[in-house]
Parts: C-alpha cells; structure tokens; sequence
C-alpha cells in the first residue's frame, strides 16, 4: 500500500507515505500505540512492514504527529460519517409551536407535549409568542415565558437560538438532543420491544388455538 499512486490527493487530504516532508515523526502505530520519534524512513519501513499507509494526522506539532493506518479505509469511514451527518441534517425539520404571552395552564402544557413530541422524532422546535398591541413594550415577559419553556423541556431538546425579537413576535429555536437516525432507530427498538411484550402477554388458551389452526 505504501507505493506512490497515481491518483492526486485532494487538497484537504493529509499527506501521506512519501509526501510528508519532515526528516522525524512521532509516530503512532497502527493499533494506537504511541511507538515514540523516529526517523522518517523508519516510520515508512514500519508502515510499509505492516502493508499500510504511514498518514500524517497533527502536521503542526514539533515533530509532526504520524500514525500507521489503512489510508483507503479511513477515507471511506470519514466519507460515510460526513454523509449521515449531512443525511441527519437535511432530514431535520423546523416545528413551529405558537404561544400568547398571558396563557393558561392547560394550553401551555398541550404546547409542551407537542414540542416534547417533535423533540423526540429528530425535529427542531422552533417556538414563537405572538405580542399583542401594548404586549410588545413587554418583552422581558416574553423571554421569561421562553426561558421557562426551555427548562420544562429541557429533557428533551437544549436552546440552540435564545430568545430574540422578530418583528412583532419574539422567538426562539429548541434543538433535540438526538438526531432523526438515533430517534428513529431508538422509535424502532420500542416498537419491537412492545411486540414482544404484546406476545409475551398472549393468553397460552389464544397461542394454543392458534396453533392448532395452523
């Protein structure tokens, strides 16, 4: 692996085997071993030893950081996490949940249970208070409503914009504390777990007869 390839490296690639530059490296072995400073060439006769990539991960230390790797497959693995992170990104959605400055109980607890439900599917919240003529010279109201908002449902989704002025309403945007794939994979688990449970509660005289049907 460690022969010069044909491709050009990106230019945000680290640069490896040949192409790093410096005359010693502190070298890092292909289990996460720190093997000490060495020369150059004797880092790259390790690597090449074990049929693997001698990488340059930290250029800026003194000396240069260097770790045995499988440079192919640390660029594919790197590809994939980009990807589900941009995957996650595009799949998060901005919920909007309405708020009046004076509301009652009932109504600011079924607007809880509606942003704790938009939380745990992956999705942002973003949410507003609608101001009303004289409301909006009061906005010290509005953003101890928000604030307070955020701690109920602090469980679920942490304040990733605080509370600002827009326009005539006064917003802030709640981020979850798990993305789509982990709340979709945690939904599936749950589901599953609730079958089996359904099964496990199954009367033996139901299971008997269908089986029987069979």
């Amino acid at each position: 692996m460690c022969s010069t390839r044909s491709k050009e490296p990106a230019i945000s690639d680290p640069r490896t085997n040949e192409r790093i530059n410096a005359k010693e490296v502190r070298l890092v072995g292909p289990s996460g071993e720190q093997v000490g400073v060495v020369p150059i060439h004797t880092a790259l006769r390790l690597a090449q030893d074990a049929d693997l990539d001698l990488v340059e991960v930290a250029p800026n230390s003194k000396p240069p950081v260097a770790k045995i790797m499988d440079f192919g497959k640390f660029k594919y693995e790197a590809a994939q996490k980009a990807k589900e992170a941009r995957r996650n990104q595009a799949n998060t959605v901005l919920k909007e949940v309405r708020f009046r400055l004076k509301i009652d109980k009932h109504d600011y607890e079924t607007k809880a249970k509606r942003a704790i439900g938009f939380l745990t599917q992956g999705d942002k919240v973003k949410a507003m208070i609608l101001f009303r003529g004289r409301e909006q010279s009061r906005p010290e109201m509005g953003v101890r409503l928000l604030q307070q908002f955020a701690e109920d449902i602090a469980e679920f989704g942490t304040v990733e914009s605080a509370p600002r002025i827009d326009g005539r309403n006064m917003v802030m945007v709640i981020a979850p504390l798990k993305n789509k794939s982990e709340a979709k994979a945690e939904q599936n688990a749950r589901r599953a777990e609730e079958k089996a449970t359904r099964r496990a509660d199954k009367p033996a005289d139901e299971a008997d007869s269908g089986d029987s049907a069979e």
